[in-house]
């Protein structure tokens, strides 16, 4: 039986639409997991990147920090969380924000140190202060690059929130576990596609996302 026959067999069942294991449940299960971890990871690398990329400080810090960051293997610390505070949603939240801060902090840096600094300039002359010229002038030119790292990391979060299956929580991933525990490859096979769709589906409304909020004039530039 091959992929394409596993994969209509697991959205073909009725039994997969309905209840407390249904697709509808469990997706919206994944959906809050995984905007959650990408609320708290914005929380914390966007105001950070926003700054220090605005005063020109810590870079070297924020790249030794992010190169870090990413090295540390998801699951591992996953297991090592729920070992130390229990099996519940924080062991699940920490390693997906841990993977997710790098990639909003760094680009949202580089993004306002690539600003062209002629209009900067330009408004501090008229008198414009350092929060004005943050948010009326660099802001807007670096959107394209920050939602750029705001994908990458919600990309990330979506493909990796299947961990907290292990943990006893619910999820796409749950598919994914439970039907290699049950030799369940139907299941498996339905899981992965289900999430390989949502992040698609994340892509997309990224995609939309800068079309409606980057101005015209920056797009074209």
């Amino acid at each position: 039986m091959n992929v394409l026959n596993f994969v209509d067999a697991f959205f073909s069942d009725s039994a997969h639409w309905h209840g407390y294991d249904g697709i509808p449940r469990r997706l919206l299960e994944h959906v809050q997991y995984s905007l959650l971890a990408l609320g708290l990871a914005a929380a914390i690398g966007l105001p950070v990147g926003l700054l220090t990329g605005h005063t020109g400080r810590g870079g070297n810090v924020l790249a030794f920090l992010a190169t870090a960051a990413r090295a540390l293997p998801s699951f591992g610390l996953l297991v090592l969380i729920a070992i130390a505070l229990g099996f519940n949603l924080l062991p699940v939240m920490i390693p997906l924000v841990v993977l997710a801060v790098p990639p909003i902090l760094v680009t949202t840096y580089e993004a306002v140190r690539s600003v062209d600094p002629a209009p900067v300039d330009a408004a501090r002359g008229m008198g414009m202060r350092e929060s004005r010229v943050l948010f009326q002038v660099e802001l807007p030119v670096a959107l394209p690059l920050i939602l750029s790292g705001l994908r990458s990391a919600a990309i990330q979060i979506v493909s990796t929130a299947t961990i907290a299956a292990y943990v006893s929580l619910g999820g796409l991933g749950r598919y994914i576990v439970d039907g290699l525990y049950q030799r369940d490859y139907e299941k498996v096979v339905g899981g992965a596609t289900l999430v390989a769709v949502l992040a698609l589906t994340t892509l997309a409304l990224f995609w939309a996302a800068g079309r409606f909020a980057v101005s015209p004039g920056v797009r074209r530039r």
